[in-house]
C-alpha cells in the first residue's frame, strides 16, 4: 500500500553550497501525489517541484530538481533516501529556500525525526518497477545498471587514490528496514584541498566538518573519526537509494554502481524509461506488496 506521514515535522539547517539558513517542512500527502517540493520563497503557481527523474537538472555536487518556471531545489538526495528507506510514496515539502538543509551530512537526522512523526498507510495500492532485463549507462570509466532480481539489491564500488578512502565495495540486499540499520547515518564526504577550492568558487559554503567528513590524504580529519569503516562507499550506496527513488515507485532489481555517482544513477533512470517507451520489454508494473511483502521500508499504523 501506499503510505505517507501521522503528521508533519520541520528540519532547520544550512545549505551545505550556499551556506545561508534552510527550512524544510515535510507533511503529509494524499495517495498518488507523490513526493513534491514547494519553494515557499516562490510565487505561489510557479514554486511547486516534483521529485521526478525528468526533473533532475544539474548532477555535479548534488542532485538538484527544477520545474517549467526555473524554481530549483538541491541535495534532495538524503531526504529522498529517508522517505524512500521508510516507505514514505506521498508527501509535500514545504522548503524557505533553493537547498535542502544538509543537517549532519547523512539521513539518519531525517529518518529519525520521520519515524517518531509516524508513517502510515494509506488505503491505495502501491505499484513498483519490476526490472526485466538489464539496462546499463557507461561513461569515462563509471557504470550504473539495474538488472532482475527477487528484491531490491544494490552493489556498489568506489576507487579514490585517498588512502583514507581507497577501494572499497559493498552488497546488500534492502529489506526489512535494512536502509535504517546500516545506510542511513553514512554522511557526505571530500577532499580538504577540493573543499577550499569550491569554497573560492562560491560552493560549500556550508561544509563543515560537523556535516560532512573531510579526507586530508591519509587522514579522516573529523575528531569522532567514521561511523564504519567503509562509510564512503555506505554513504554512495545511501545517495543512490535517494537518486533511485526519483523513478516515482519502488524497484524490484539490482542496482550496481562502479564510481558511480548522481548524474550516473540519473542517466541510468533516463535510459531505463527510455528504453520502456520504446521496447516495452525493459521493465513490468507490479502489486509491490504481493511481490515484496518485506519491504524497503517501515511502515507503522493505517490511515
Amino acid at each position: 500500500m501506499q503510505a505517507t506521514l501521522a503528521n508533519e515535522t520541520t528540519f532547520t539547517g544550512v545549505g551545505v553550497h550556499g551556506g545561508h539558513a534552510a527550512t524544510a517542512r515535510v507533511a503529509p500527502a494524499e495517495p498518488g501525489a507523490g513526493v513534491t517540493f514547494i519553494r515557499t520563497d516562490l510565487p505561489h503557481g510557479r514554486n511547486h517541484i516534483p521529485a521526478r527523474f525528468d526533473r533532475v537538472a544539474d548532477t555535479r555536487l548534488c542532485t538538484v530538481l527544477a520545474n517549467e518556471h526555473g524554481a530549483t531545489v538541491s541535495t534532495v538526495e538524503h531526504l529522498m533516501a529517508a522517505l524512500a528507506g521508510l516507505g514514505v510514496t506521498n508527501a509535500t515539502i514545504a522548503i524557505d529556500g533553493p537547498e535542502v538543509p544538509i543537517m549532519d551530512g547523512s539521513a539518519a537526522p531525517f529518518v529519525r525525526a520521520l519515524s517518531e512523526t509516524g508513517v502510515v498507510f494509506q488505503r491505495a495500492p502501491q505499484t513498483a518497477l519490476r526490472i526485466l532485463r538489464e539496462i546499463s549507462v557507461d561513461r569515462d570509466g563509471k557504470r550504473a545498471s539495474l538488472a532482475p532480481a527477487d528484491s531490491f539489491e544494490m552493489r556498489f564500488e568506489i576507487d579514490f587514490t585517498d588512502a583514507a578512502i581507497g577501494r572499497q565495495t559493498r552488497s546488500m540486499t534492502l529489506v526489512n528496514g535494512a536502509f535504517i540499520e546500516e545506510l542511513c547515518d553514512a554522511r557526505t564526504f571530500g577532499r580538504l584541498a577540493d573543499l577550499e577550492k569550491l569554497r573560492n568558487t562560491g560552493l560549500c559554503r556550508g561544509g563543515s566538518l560537523e556535516n560532512a567528513i573531510v579526507v586530508d590524504g591519509a587522514k579522516v580529519l573529523n575528531k569522532g573519526g567514521l561511523r564504519h569503516q567503509d562509510e564512503f562507499v555506505r554513504h554512495k550506496m545511501l545517495d543512490a537509494i535517494g537518486d533511485l527513488a526519483l523513478a516515482g515507485a519502488p524497484i524490484i532489481g539490482r542496482y550496481e554502481g562502479v564510481r558511480a555517482g548522481h548524474e550516473m544513477t540519473n542517466l541510468l533512470l533516463r535510459e531505463l524509461f527510455t528504453a520502456q517507451q520504446a521496447h516495452g520489454d525493459v521493465f513490468e508494473h507490479v502489486d509491490y506488496d504481493r511481490a515484496m511483502p518485506k519491504a524497503l521500508g517501515l511502515c507503522l499504523t493505517t490511515a
